[in-house]
């Protein structure tokens, strides 16, 4: 093996550009030239590439966003599209490929994997759905930035005796949620893994309304409805008067945090040592503070379960 290239695709996360960094200098370590596409598979249909040497990739590792930039690309879910990505990367002298991103681009390496292409995944997306791994590049740092956001709320919540919906992010995934739910103290959470009862909100807001408690707060996940449509609900069904909040895409922005920039140092490296002992079709993940490998059509075809404890905590907690 003597050139690699990596790319970052779908959604971006904090610790993408740590990820480039350690994946840069580890191939480097290893004396292979590597290159960086640039806007994803997108990209790479594109030949928009650049080469990545130490220096360039220096100073990124605290950067948000990805220095690469990320796109999603239409063409490259048909299957011409997959073949004009792999003539690309053989014209350009590319031995082996890492993609950084989330179960759409690991979809699309698996593709590139299927015609003999030796390519590895990275976990990065706030999401943190990926099967095989216990957390995912950014994660840690979209649950701390919305729990500020969210500590700041119950302030005013408790100062205006308010009830506030806040909405995170997550379409399929209560992650994000239920983190900030049980980090914050929430007294409800709304997650896609749990059917959402609106009569037992109703009675859970009315219990703690009885004993004297004046505020509370709901988290909810985007993927269960809108915020405003939650507040309606309440309105219409118990009078509740909901003050809401999306926090939106500020969840993905921003540097990294500790342990995502650790995170990320630690997958990019790993994932060059796979590819260079012959791994292909993995994603590189960590569980239980070791390194480990998955085969990448299981990250998504396996369901990656919430914490039971977690749920239970904010029941216990919450009264």
């Amino acid at each position: 093996m003597k050139r690699l290239a990596v790319l970052t695709s779908g959604g971006d996360s904090p610790g993408m550009n740590a990820a480039i960094r350690a994946v840069t200098r580890a191939a480097i370590y290893r004396n292979l030239d590597v290159i960086g596409v640039r806007r994803g598979y997108e990209g790479l249909l594109d030949g928009d590439v650049i080469p990545l040497t130490k220096s360039s990739v220096g100073g990124i590792i605290h950067r948000g966003g990805t220095i690469l930039r990320t796109a999603r690309s239409e063409r490259f879910k048909r299957p011409e599209g997959v073949n004009e990505g792999l003539s690309r990367l053989r014209s350009l002298d590319v031995d082996g490929l890492v993609v950084i991103g989330g179960d759409g681009s690991f979809r699309g390496a698996q593709e590139l994997h299927l015609r003999g292409f030796p390519v590895v995944g990275i976990p990065g997306t706030i999401d943190n759905d990926l099967w095989g791994t216990d957390a995912t590049i950014g994660f840690d740092t979209a649950v701390n930035t919305a729990l500020d956001a969210v500590v700041k709320l119950r302030d005013t919540a408790s100062s205006h005796d308010r009830l506030f919906v806040v909405e995170v992010m997550g379409r399929h995934s209560g992650w994000i949620a239920l983190s900030v739910g049980v980090a914050s103290g929430a007294e409800h959470v709304v997650i896609p893994e749990v059917s959402f009862e609106l009569g037992r909100l109703c009675d859970k807001l009315h219990y703690a309304k009885k004993r004297g408690k004046t505020h509370s707060l709901i988290v909810l996940a985007e993927g269960v409805m809108p915020a405003q449509e939650l507040a309606s609900l309440l309105s219409d069904t118990a009078g509740y008067d909901a003050r809401i909040t999306v926090l939106g895409h500020i969840q993905r922005g921003g540097g990294p945090s500790a342990a995502d920039a650790i995170l990320a140092s630690r997958l990019g490296a790993f994932a060059v040592e796979s590819l260079c002992d012959g791994e292909k079709g993995i994603m590189v993940g960590c569980v239980n503070g070791a390194m480990c490998t998955v085969p990448l059509e299981k990250t998504w075809a396996e369901r990656k379960p919430l914490p039971p404890e977690l749920l239970e905590l904010v029941e216990t907690l919450s009264i």
